[in-house]
């Protein structure tokens, strides 16, 4: 998830009250000095520590016992890897010149839920529009229009926008598909809500760190997203958005804006979170760290770090026997409920 330049600046002004307040201890550059400087960046730092439910004073204790002094470098990356996967974070990772750590059970443990190429042959027939990182088009089951939206790491211009939304406009109902849409740039997420949305709304609430405790965090703060500006092609018919475990970071921050517009109903799994604000720091052998920094939360305060489940009688998955018959049964049952 891309850090704006405005949250970015608010988390720079917090770290740097934070190295104000307190003293900030040197460490060795040997196994026990990285680990310490590793666990005690996560300790003052990472904001989900209370939520999860993460006793890190106990981690300490069972890690800390792995740390030798003649364990090679290798050695300690793979138990401060295994430190940091106690977090359960898909974007806390900690990089080397051999590796990157990353935390896959986010979902690895679920459906994929989606293929890409079953919707390309089986619903298109190939015959699809493509404009930067959207797979467009007006489904034959139904008079549905459909954006498949792969990553909001690919930037869509508003020229873009205002092309596939004219495309679609005499459709009857939108499905945006942003399973498998692992995130990026939370601007490209206030651009595409600004679509849907005919006045100024609350997106949702940030906090952040303000000293080295664990519970020492801002009050909630908003922010918001507008409408496009007048002359901009706009849609307000009704939207399924269509979601998968993989959808995480800045996808997921899209589903819970989305959720609580009027004309919207969020089909599929539930989605895989991941809320934090990534902000990164370094320990003295020159590994990268990478953590959550800064809570995401949803319009109603709620967090989404664990991801936004489908509405109400709108859960379903990708039936693995109707895919080998040409079928998605997710976008299928998008498709019926927008066409009822």
């Amino acid at each position: 998830m891309k850090i704006t330049h405005y949250i970015y600046s608010a988390l720079l002004a917090a770290a740097t009250l934070l190295s104000s307040c307190h003293d900030i201890p040197e460490y060795a550059d040997d196994p026990r000095g990285n680990f310490e400087a590793l666990w005690t960046i996560i300790d003052e730092h990472y904001c989900f520590l209370r939520e999860k439910g993460v006793d890190w004073d106990a981690i300490h204790a069972t890690y800390g016992e792995k740390v030798k002094p003649a364990m090679t470098r290798e050695e300690l990356f793979i138990v401060c890897a295994d430190m940091l996967a106690e977090l359960r974070d898909g974007h806390t990772n900690l990089s080397s010149p051999w590796e990157t750590s990353y935390y896959r059970q986010w979902w690895s443990d679920y459906p994929q839920n989606y293929d890409g190429r079953l919707i390309e042959e089986h619903y298109f027939n190939f015959n699809y529009r493509q404009v930067t990182g959207v797979k467009y088009g007006i489904l034959p089951q139904g008079n549905i229009g459909y954006m498949g939206y792969g990553s909001f790491t690919s930037i869509v211009g508003e020229g873009n926008l205002d092309a596939i939304l004219a495309y679609l406009a005499t459709c009857d109902g939108l499905i945006i598909d942003v399973r498998d849409n692992g995130g990026g740039n939370m601007d490209m997420v206030k651009r595409f809500v600004a679509r849907f949305i005919t006045e100024r709304i609350t997106a949702g609430y940030m906090i952040h760190k303000t000293g080295p405790g664990r519970d020492e965090f801002s009050e909630p703060f908003e922010y918001h997203v507008d409408p496009a500006p007048v002359g901009r092609m706009m849609w307000t018919k009704p939207i399924v958005v269509l979601t998968n475990r993989s959808t995480f970071s800045a996808a997921n921050n899209f589903v819970s804006i989305m959720q609580y517009l009027p004309q919207v109903t969020i089909v599929g799994a539930r989605t895989g979170g991941g809320s934090g604000m990534p902000f990164s720091s370094e320990i003295p052998c020159g590994w990268g760290v990478r953590f959550s920094a800064c809570s995401v939360l949803d319009a109603k305060g709620n967090t989404t770090e664990f991801g936004i489940d489908p509405s109400e009688g709108c859960a379903v998955d990708l039936d693995p026997v109707a895919a080998l018959e040409g079928r998605d049964t997710m976008l299928d049952f998008a498709i019926n409920l927008l066409t009822q």
